[in-house]
């Protein structure tokens, strides 16, 4: 690759960069979330169960994402190409990789001699704690001021604590 062509790259990585969202990491953290909610439950899941749930319901929400994109917004206002198929797939991927660390979280519970409802309480921490995190990091990326990145973090942890509420009540 040439010097120009790593310069284009750099360029378009910055690009990328610039213009990251972060609404996918913060939905698909309360995605994550929910399903470690519902699944906990049903009944004492396995593990495995749990950990392919979270990832399979991360990609089935990944694909729903994008064909809302590729056929709702996007359709209206520019032809698909590969290009643009890419583009979509790629700003929709966080929801994604919002489920992997409540996936690990549960995988690696035995390790840390938890029970399988002591890998569910973990794994709804990380789910709680990638939310506020991406939020904060989206509001920081935004050019937002410190105060405004303590509210977009403080709201998402109220919206996980709502969720363990809900977790709590469907328990009693």
């Amino acid at each position: 690759m040439s010097e120009t062509e790593h310069a284009s790259a750099r360029a378009r990585a910055a690009e990328r960069q610039t213009h990251a969202d972060y609404t996918g990491g913060v939905y698909g953290s309360m995605l994550a979330a929910s399903v470690v909610v519902g699944a906990g439950t049903l009944g004492a899941f396995p593990r495995l169960e749990l950990v392919l749930l979270l990832l399979l319901t991360g990609v089935v929400f990944w694909i729903a994402h994008v064909h809302a994109q590729l056929f709702g917004a996007r359709l209206a206002q520019q032809s698909l190409d590969r290009r643009t198929v890419l583009h979509v797939c790629r700003d929709e991927w966080p929801i994604v990789k919002a489920a992997v660390p409540p996936a690990v979280a549960v995988a690696v519970s035995p390790l840390l001699g938890l029970d399988v409802t002591g890998a569910f309480w973990l794994a709804l921490t990380v789910a709680v704690a990638g939310q506020v995190g991406w939020s904060a990091a989206a509001a920081r990326r935004s050019g937002a001021s410190w105060r405004l990145v303590t509210v977009a973090a403080s709201v998402n942890l109220l919206l996980g604590l709502l969720i363990i509420l809900f977790k709590l009540l469907l328990l009693h």
